[in-house]
């Protein structure tokens, strides 16, 4: 089969943006590079192996369209990567990616598709009984599909069973192999994206990202580093990585957390600058601020480049203390930071492993704006302990820290966190098709609290945030900080409203 086709791996990333985010993918939303699609191109390719990657999201092809550009390509291996934008989101671009499978299927029998990414590794066995595609993988992905390709350049029976991390039928039996092991030397095999397979005009920022600047594009996104060492319960974030976690030597009771080499981080951002004209940057790592060496190393790389960088990243309360590290951030061209706060309630905190307290959160967002730096205020309505006072006692915290932008989610169960497991035990209702795990779209359909029904929570969360951005308060804020054009953006961003199939008054459950 390897002889009759011309490349060994194209890495797909499908689309599916008007199904997650309804109107608001025509101009709200980010368009993102596909960071995991370009980090496995490089291993890919520093084995031997030859890569391309179609970006179906950027490109807005439809599942018919790639499955004809699969066709016209002819790989040996059509590799579907469901990683998305933010850690959570895999779970709700897999209608996209399975309606790409499909088209794979009609329009090139011969190639072989494989589905890989962090829904895919929490729900490895039903994603292969369900969707169209030969193989899954049950970890990050890298050492899985450089085995795979040579067990089927080889065509030798038994090859299969030998690649590590592989899901795949033998009849209507489901195998599992041998879990395969992380990429831990960073440096050497996965040190960066291979930006050269990306056509860096398609992609922008976010709106509030750009406040105050010229342009939105273009944009890049990559990581400096890989998991996260905490264990909050709504985080589906380790799923990838916990079955080779073991394997690669890491304590298997503890997170993988794995950090790229500065000086590569440093340098991948310089070129995207220097070629494409990159400024407009995300550091997509689950938690940016955490390691002072790593941070500094970074920080220092990019004050040396001198680009106005303009650059966001995540943080929590309790990482957010060290004022000379936050003014070296600045300097680097870090002008935004998102905090998870989620719930001001303290029992509603330490129901899901967050126990800071108001004063703390209060004095990191301080320390933080010292810095320069603006605040995304992250939120979650719904956590198990919530009711209608707790979510009101957020909000309320939330307005009186008046941060530069705020996100309000739905607290939901996404497969591969803790949340989703008790939700299982408990038999909570959870949306019906995975269209619905995301914070935006028609068919939502978040967790019950232990006092809530999950069409209160969310449309407590739709009214939230109209109640947090319709204010005089904050739009003179935003103004005086950015701009009039900063406050038109808001008022563009209002002007959309989002269609809701499964909204309560709430209260209608009492």
């Amino acid at each position: 089969m390897a002889d009759a086709r011309d490349l060994d791996v194209l890495l797909i990333n499908p689309g599916g943006q008007r199904r997650i985010y309804q109107q608001l993918s025509h101009q709200l939303a980010a368009k993102e590079p596909p960071i995991w699609a370009g980090l496995l191109a490089t291993y890919l390719r520093r084995r031997g192996r030859s890569v391309g990657i179609l970006d179906a999201n950027a490109l807005d092809l439809t599942p018919e369209e790639v499955g004809e550009r699969v066709a016209e390509l002819r790989p040996m291996l059509a590799v579907v990567v469901v990683y998305g934008h933010n850690p959570n989101a895999s779970t709700f671009a897999m209608p996209g990616a399975g309606a790409v499978c499909a088209a794979v299927a009609t329009a090139d029998p011969e190639c072989r598709r494989v589905l890989l990414g962090g829904h895919v590794a929490a729900l490895p066995e039903r994603t292969l009984r369900e969707e169209a595609v030969d193989y899954v993988c049950g970890g990050e992905g890298a050492v899985t599909l450089d085995d795979l390709v040579a067990a089927l350049r080889d065509g030798m029976p038994g090859e299969l069973a030998k690649v590590r991390g592989l899901w795949w039928r033998d009849g209507d039996r489901a195998v599992q192999n041998a879990p395969a092991p992380l990429v831990t030397d960073l440096a050497t095999e996965m040190p960066g994206v291979a930006w050269d397979l990306l056509d860096m005009s398609r992609y922008r920022a976010h709106n509030w990202h750009c406040f105050g600047r010229e342009s939105r594009a273009p944009y890049a996104a990559l990581y400096t580093t890989l998991g996260c060492p905490f264990h909050c319960t709504f985080c589906c974030i380790q799923a990838p990585f916990k079955s080779g976690e073991a394997v690669a030597g890491f304590d298997p009771r503890l997170n993988s957390y794995r950090r790229f080499d500065p000086d590569h981080v440093v340098a991948q951002i310089a070129g995207l600058w220097r070629e494409h004209g990159v400024q407009n940057i995300k550091i997509a790592d689950e938690l940016f601020l955490l390691d002072r060496q790593h941070v500094q190393r970074v920080c220092e790389g990019l004050a040396a480049l001198d680009a106005d960088l303009n650059i966001w990243a995540y943080a929590r309360v309790d990482t957010c203390r060290d004022a000379a590290l936050l003014d070296l951030m600045h300097t680097a061209g870090v002008r935004w930071l998102a905090i998870g706060i989620e719930s001001a309630n303290a029992r509603v905190r330490a129901d899901v492993d967050k126990g800071y307290k108001p004063e703390a959160i209060e004095r990191a967002i301080g320390l933080v704006r010292g810095a320069g730096i603006h605040v995304m205020g992250n939120y979650i309505f719904g956590l198990p302990e919530d009711d209608l006072g707790s979510m009101r006692e957020t909000l309320d915290f939330a307005k009186s820290l008046d941060t530069e932008f705020a996100n309000f989610f739905s607290a939901m169960a996404y497969p591969g966190s803790a949340l989703y497991r008790e939700a299982l035990r408990r038999g909570w209702p959870l949306p019906r098709d995975w269209a619905g795990y995301s914070q935006h779209s028609r068919s939502c359909l978040p967790l019950p609290t232990r006092h809530l029904a999950g069409g209160e929570v969310l449309a407590f969360r739709d009214a939230a945030f109209v109640e947090y951005f319709d204010r005089p308060e904050y739009r003179a804020m935003v103004a005086r900080t950015f701009g009039a054009g900063a406050a038109g953006e808001i008022d563009a961003m209002l002007g959309h409203s989002l269609e809701r199939e499964h909204l309560l008054p709430v209260g209608s459950r009492a």
